[in-house]
């Protein structure tokens, strides 16, 4: 691959988290180092990533706004995944693949 080539997102499995004010955690499915956030709630959502299970989400972690998307190199270790919504409920997708263009 060249300098500066992108490579586009290949999804590989995606868990879903029913997220509120309170921290909810799930594992991720598929493979791969790069994870697309998706926040389909009201309200901006928290997250964080981790090799642990049980993983605590903080208002202090990488906000995502309401109907947006990130994608993150989580890198080749990341298994989990927590949020926590600034306020209400409402679910956050994590899809696990490789790439760095979405």
């Amino acid at each position: 691959m060249a300098t500066g080539s992108t490579q586009p997102f290949r999804p590989a499995g995606t868990s879903t988290i029913a997220a509120s004010t309170n921290s909810a955690s799930a594992a991720l499915v598929g493979g791969g180092s790069a994870v697309l956030v998706y926040n389909s709630a009201a309200a901006t959502a928290y997250f964080r990533l981790g090799a642990a299970t049980g993983l605590t989400a903080l208002p202090s972690d990488t906000p995502v706004p309401p109907g947006a998307q990130m994608l993150v190199d989580g890198g080749p270790f990341v298994s989990s995944a927590a949020v926590v919504l600034a306020t209400g409920t409402g679910m956050v997708y994590f899809t696990l693949g490789d790439g760095d263009t979405y």
